[in-house]
Order: structure tokens, then C-alpha cells, then sequence
């Protein structure tokens, strides 16, 4: 499994409430868990930097994470970025 880090932004004004944003939180969640069996989230942090949100998860697949990406953007109303991550021991190991 690779390790991949997507770094969620939402856009201004995408919720009009927080039982907005709780709505559709649950219900991307939901989704994500259909439509991408091959992601597994390991964590999820909400930021106070330039992102809103920070999710660590492992896949196969980079296109299965992609996937994920895409519904993120669409349906949280979100943009994302996703970087792949290598453990340190091992980037080393590879120079």
C-alpha cells in the first residue's frame, strides 16, 4: 500500500451553517465508502492553516485516491490537493 496525504480547502461561503457542513460530511463519507473501497483512511485532521483539512490514507491504486479526490472536490464543494507520501526510513533507504 502507498501512502497518500490530501490536503482539502473548502470554498467561501460552500456551507451556510455547521448542520450543513455536518450533512454533507456524513454524506460524502458515506459515498466515499462506496465508491472507493480501495482507500483506507488512517486520519482525518481539521487545520488551521491553509487548508481546512488533512486526510492520510493508503491505496493500491493512485487512481483509486484520485477518484476520492474528485468526489471530495465535487461534493464538499472543496478543491484538494494530493501528494504521495513516502515513510522517511525508506526515502533514505532508497539515496
Amino acid at each position: 500500500m502507498q501512502t497518500f496525504i490530501i490536503l482539502t480547502k473548502f470554498a467561501p461561503g460552500a456551507f451556510e451553517a455547521p448542520a450543513a457542513f455536518k450533512q454533507t460530511s456524513a454524506e460524502l463519507t458515506a459515498r466515499l465508502e462506496r465508491e472507493c473501497p480501495g482507500v483506507h483512511w488512517k486520519a482525518s485532521f481539521a487545520t488551521l492553516g491553509r487548508y481546512d483539512v488533512v486526510d492520510l490514507v493508503e491505496a493500491e491504486r493512485p487512481e483509486d485516491v484520485h477518484r476520492a479526490a474528485i468526489l471530495i472536490n465535487t461534493q464538499a464543494h472543496a478543491s484538494t490537493e494530493t501528494l504521495l507520501a513516502t515513510p522517511w526510513h525508506d526515502y533514505l533507504a532508497k539515496l
